[in-house]
């Protein structure tokens, strides 16, 4: 077997010179502008706040950008709290066959540095491709054991970081192949902070950010890493999973495609594990028109996650909501849809949200664990009080590879989310540039909020 490493920091470094087609380069600009619908909201509230606040006095020297408040600083600072607002409101991008959120890390970590150092808007999407690429590729080898036990966004996407960083500085493929080896041992986040209690979780996005800029910048500077740091028997995926990874499926089609032209934009502000049961929801109402008070019952099949990690009846924080597929259903019943204000105060106190949760039940399904997680489909069940009952067998999610979100879509979505934090014209003006002009963006007029 070649060394996986090898290959995939050979790849990474082809992307700093080979012909970047017009589609690829719009699936990038698509990225950015995801990504960016993801960060505003989190600028707002939540841990990417505090820590602005608590962590002024480390905001250091350098241009890039700490979009939560506006200021400038070193692109680790930027980094850092970049990539925890990209991860708060549960909007961020996924790589599917990974299981793995790409963006947050990888775009925080690319634009930080890229803004520090006066890169071009070129050189910053294909820092961008590359660390989609690596990373997206290691999450495929990694799973489906690794996430048993850890975050795959905060290990993998650490990776990513320091892949775009590397590049970003000048890194040549050994460069880029130690930038890798150096963030395996940077690369942390467990289950319990994802599914558990508490705000650790938008932390892994920022703290992978954050590490990657490390390990790049140190590959950068010359310092070398272990070149069998991901398939040794002591490497990172046997320390992090049931076996030393499959490379094959990781390097499949190397060179010939790449991740973030198959990309997932999510089109519910929620776990993407609950996505299929919202998608199959919709169908079934547009089909038959039913209201939450017409709910009796409702049945959802899915896969393990489906029901390890979204199985969950007390709901007191957004957080808890966003990973609550009986409040999800709820809210979308009640409300119409789960973006934003499916997850206000005003929303957590609804008793009519709340009166569908008991209603709502989770089980396994053995055929649709077997395709996790290349597909995601789930088969639901409702129960009407009338008698009638209403069946489907979702096997896809809206804002996936084969059932995409429409650049329309896309940019309706960055509409509702960036209001949180720009005036209308910027707002305009922000998806003008990233998806036409120097996605590189360099300053914003932040509302005050």
């Amino acid at each position: 077997m070649q060394n996986p490493l090898l290959a995939l920091a050979d790849v990474a470094a082809d992307w700093t010179r080979r012909e970047l087609s017009q589609d690829v380069s719009h699936d990038a600009r698509r990225a950015v502008l995801d990504w960016f619908a993801a960060l505003l909201p989190g600028c707002v509230e939540g841990p990417a706040v505090a820590l602005a606040r608590a962590m002024s006095s480390e905001r250091g020297c350098g241009r890039a950008i700490a979009y939560v408040d506006g200021g400038t600083g070193a692109p680790r600072h930027a980094a850092l709290l970049n990539g925890i607002a990209s991860h708060t409101a549960e909007f961020d991008d996924i790589y599917r066959d990974g299981g793995y959120h790409p963006g947050s890390p990888t775009i925080s970590a690319a634009l930080a540095v890229a803004q520090d150092i006066g890169a071009s808007g070129e050189e910053f999407l294909r820092a961008v491709i590359g660390g989609y690429e690596v990373g997206c590729r290691i999450a495929m080898a990694l799973q489906p054991s690794h996430y048993n036990n850890w975050h795959i966004t905060a290990t993998v996407g650490t990776i990513g970081a320091a892949v775009s960083t590397a590049m970003l500085k000048g890194g040549d493929a050994a460069t880029i192949a130690h930038a890798i080896a150096i963030a395996t041992s940077f690369a942390g986040g467990h289950q319990e902070n994802l599914q558990g209690e508490g705000q650790t979780k938008p932390l892994h996005g920022g703290h992978a950010a954050d590490a990657g800029v490390l390990a790049g910048m140190a590959a950068a500077a010359g310092l070398t890493g272990s070149l069998d740091s991901l398939h040794a028997p002591h490497g990172y995926a046997a320390a992090t999973g049931e076996d030393t990874g499959n490379w094959d499926l990781a390097l499949e089609g190397l060179g010939e495609w790449t991740p973030i032209s198959r990309m997932t934009f999510k089109n519910h502000g929620c776990c993407g594990h609950i996505f299929p049961t919202l998608d199959a929801l919709n169908v079934l109402r547009a089909e038959t028109p039913f209201t939450a008070d017409d709910v009796k019952k409702i049945e959802v099949l899915g896969y393990r996650p489906t029901r390890s990690i979204c199985d969950r009846m007390q709901v007191a924080t957004p957080r808890d909501a966003r990973f609550s597929l009986q409040y999800c259903v709820g809210a979308l019943l009640v409300l119409g849809q789960v973006r934003l204000g499916a997850f206000t105060a005003e929303a957590l106190a609804m008793d009519e949200i709340r009166a569908i949760m008991p209603r709502v039940t989770i089980a396994v399904d053995d055929e649709i664990a077997a395709a996790y997680p290349r597909r995601r489909m789930a088969k639901l069940r409702v129960e009407l009080t009338d008698g009638r009952v209403l069946e489907r067998f979702q096997h896809t999610r809206k804002g996936d590879p084969d059932d995409p979100l429409s650049d329309a879509e896309l940019s309706a979505k960055f509409d509702d989310l960036a209001a949180t934090m720009l005036a209308p014209a910027e707002v305009n003006m922000l998806r003008q540039q990233i998806l036409e002009g120097d996605p590189c963006i360099k300053s914003l007029s932040l509302k005050t909020v």
